[in-house]
């Protein structure tokens, strides 16, 4: 059990960046970007072949990195220059990038297992320094001894990765293009009244975007030791249900705190998932499934729980009203008694 959720953890920390990517453009720009399911794809493909044909495997993931900017930049052109519907250009660019990651990677299906990754080269170092002997000893000692992790340098490295892109984003959006950014998806009228050219601060946003959700793609290919085209199916529902689950968990005041929330909440949704294939009449082809009722369950409930809430301060408003009438026609009735006793 317990390696089944250290690995859910180190996963639901890399697909935390691509949660980022989409809360960018789900929360910030309020843009339904379907191209993340494509973008997922590219930032994978263009890492694993340049890592399967002797390329540096962190020049790689960087190279995966602009790729996805580029093909963010290309949606928001579609939707700003072109006149298309946000919605609509997603789907546009998400089934032309499917053609363009078949181009890249020459077949549907590019392996990894015997050529070195960003992963294996950080595990190789966290062994030489004996930073994984020192965790699990200490795992020992508590009596999980049984189930010891392989290595701790791939979840430390991410973990490090993960926080400097959530520093840098909050960063970024406390900047003077970051507000614009922001104030962009809140109110389009009120921020081009200010002068500021919404078009480009909405190829940008969408750029960003889709840049961290092809580092993600890129990070996970070199996880699992492989980059498939139908690898980003459903990728946007899993960005969506990290960011509902975070949000609705930890809360919204700050965009520190939210980009931290979207974060958790990428880790519980993986978490969930593996204790819930651990089911015995459940299989893997049911994650699908699991991952629209997680949604699901993330997007009523608060609704539930503010609608019983709304109904119990009108209760008590309504009590109190009746309160205040009853003691009002008390007094009036112990006025009249005094009246007619003077009387």
């Amino acid at each position: 059990m317990f390696t089944a959720i250290f690995g859910s953890f180190e996963a639901g920390i890399i697909y935390a960046i691509m949660a980022l990517g989409v809360y960018l453009s789900f929360r910030i720009l309020d843009f339904p970007d379907l191209t993340v399911d494509g973008s997922f794809v590219t930032g994978a493909a263009i890492s694993a072949v340049m890592i399967a044909n002797g390329a540096n495997p962190f020049l790689a993931t960087i190279m995966a990195l602009f790729a996805g900017f580029a093909a963010g930049c290309m949606t928001g052109l579609l939707h700003t220059f072109g006149r298309i519907n946000n919605l609509l250009s997603g789907i546009l660019m998400m089934i032309a990038l499917y053609s363009i990651n078949l181009r890249i990677m020459g077949r549907s299906n590019i392996p990894l297992l015997n050529t070195d990754t960003a992963f294996t080269k950080v595990s190789s170092l966290f062994e030489k320094t004996g930073i994984d002997s020192f965790f699990n000893s200490i795992l020992s000692l508590i009596g999980l001894g049984d189930s010891l992790p392989e290595t701790w340098g791939i979840l430390i490295f991410m973990i490090i990765v993960t926080l400097l892109i959530k520093f840098l984003t909050d960063v970024f959006l406390q900047t003077e293009i970051g507000l614009a950014v922001r104030a962009t998806g809140d109110n389009k009228r009120m921020i081009r009244s200010l002068s500021a050219n919404t078009n480009l601060l909405v190829v940008l946003g969408l750029g960003l975007s889709n840049a961290l959700v092809a580092f993600s793609g890129a990070l996970i290919a070199q996880q699992g030791g492989f980059a498939d085209v139908g690898m980003g199916i459903g990728m946007i529902v899993i960005g969506l249900a990290s960011v509902i689950i975070g949000e609705a968990l930890f809360g919204t005041k700050t965009i520190a705190r939210t980009t931290l929330a979207v974060i958790g909440g990428s880790i519980i949704y993986r978490i969930v998932i593996t204790l819930a294939l651990r089911v015995e009449f459940l299989d893997p082809g049911d994650m699908k499934l699991i991952t629209a009722l997680i949604v699901i369950i993330a997007l009523t409930t608060p609704k539930i729980v503010d609608g019983s809430r709304e109904r119990k301060r009108k209760a008590k408003r309504r009590n109190e009203r009746i309160n205040i009438v009853q003691a009002s026609a008390v007094a009036k009735g112990e006025n009249h008694a005094a009246l007619k006793s003077d009387s």
